[in-house]
């Protein structure tokens, strides 16, 4: 079998020789810095030398624009040894800090009110813009239509592209005092990802919608079932329509946090498989396939455990074990590790976990 049917069939629960063995987070040749000084070069030879399959996360994005267009590049308002502020197009001011494991900071958001919306829907939401397609399309679904990875098409989030261009406080206090706001802003950017996906399927398919959310925290969903029945099922619906009508048989939504209790909103409105199910959050990956059968789980090890050393990677590695037998299970860390995991430690990590996934024969 190959990555892509591998993926395709765990994901909807069939019998499958095994898993695939997939990074799930940290993008081609992804290092901590201190492991490209310690080994110069290993950035580029990570994947390789760690056999992930598929590329990328496991699966492969289509390189088209689904997002705001047009941003331009930043303009550097302010900068010192430690950190920049840039001011894109769109409004948005962000502040970069260039060490550390976490770079970037909103400082102001894009919308703020009415009139930022109709500004930014005008010039950045246009789904026929000419720059959302690589000059050399064609040619790039044509490798598409013989790949044996599987292929994602890129969706910003119901809840998560209005809090990108609102940010989450904004966006709170919008569902009660401008709903009409909100419902445009999730409406418009539903609508273009789907124009743009039946162009993208003009030349290839796909066998995964992703999804980015991020709409939990530490102790759960950052809004209520009701409100998200109201202003985020209708568009989720919409998605797993299109979905349905173009044979995409995977709608996936990557949110951090404890999402246990947004597992069955996400299952009744058409989703079909969450990630990374974050360990320090609370989640419990045989709760939710006790809870939820039906349910494609991606990622559920603690990442931590690379920091921590044998035993605890262990742990996470028999953990694996017995999540793939109960099938709709492709392990991986639960999020990309921090700057105090060694290269040798990740090392010995993956490659117990790729033992684990050669040698264990899944679920159905």
């Amino acid at each position: 079998m190959t990555t892509r049917e591998r993926f395709n069939r765990t994901m909807k629960g069939e019998t499958v020789d095994r898993v695939p063995f997939m990074k799930v987070f940290g993008g081609d040749n992804a290092v901590v810095p201190a492991w490209e000084r310690e080994y110069p070069g290993i950035g580029k030879e990570i994947d390789r030398l760690l056999q992930f399959e598929g590329g990328y996360r496991g699966w492969r994005c289509a390189p088209v624009n689904t997002n705001l267009s047009r941003r331009g590049k930043p303009k550097v308002l302010k900068e010192d040894e430690e950190k920049r502020i840039e001011r894109y197009r769109d409004g948005l001011v962000m502040l970069v800090r260039k060490n550390g494991d976490y770079h970037g900071q909103t400082i102001e958001w894009p919308v703020k009110n009415r009139s930022d919306w109709e500004r930014v829907k005008r010039e950045h939401l246009d789904p026929d813009d000419p720059e959302r397609f690589p000059g050399k399309w064609k040619e790039i679904a044509a490798r598409y239509r013989e790949r044996d990875y599987p292929l994602q098409l890129t969706h910003g989030g119901v809840y998560g592209f209005a809090r990108t261009i609102m940010g989450d406080e904004h966006l709170a206090y919008a569902f009660y005092d401008d709903p009409a706001l909100v419902h445009d802003i999730m409406e418009t950017y539903t609508d273009m990802v789907i124009e743009i996906g039946e162009k993208m399927l003009e030349e290839t398919d796909f066998d995964l919608i992703e999804c980015w959310e991020d709409m939990a925290c530490r102790t759960g969903c950052l809004i209520s079932p009701k409100t998200f029945r109201e202003f985020m099922k209708p568009h989720y619906e919409k998605l797993a329509f299109f979905a349905k009508k173009y044979e995409i048989e995977t709608i996936l939504v990557d949110s951090d946090g404890y999402i246990e209790d947004l597992v069955p909103l996400m299952l009744e409105s058409g989703v079909t498989a969450l990630y990374p199910f974050e360990v320090q959050s609370g989640n419990d990956c045989f709760r939710v396939r006790k809870n939820h059968p039906e349910v494609g789980i991606i990622g559920g090890l603690n990442k931590n455990a690379m920091a921590d050393g044998p035993e605890a990677i262990a742990r996470e590695i028999e953990k694996a074990r017995q999540l793939i037998r109960l099938g709709r299970f492709i392990p991986g860390p639960d999020h990309f590790v921090l700057s105090d995991v060694t290269f040798a430690n990740y090392r010995y990590f993956m490659e117990q976990l790729r033992t684990a996934v050669l040698t264990t024969e899944p679920g159905a």
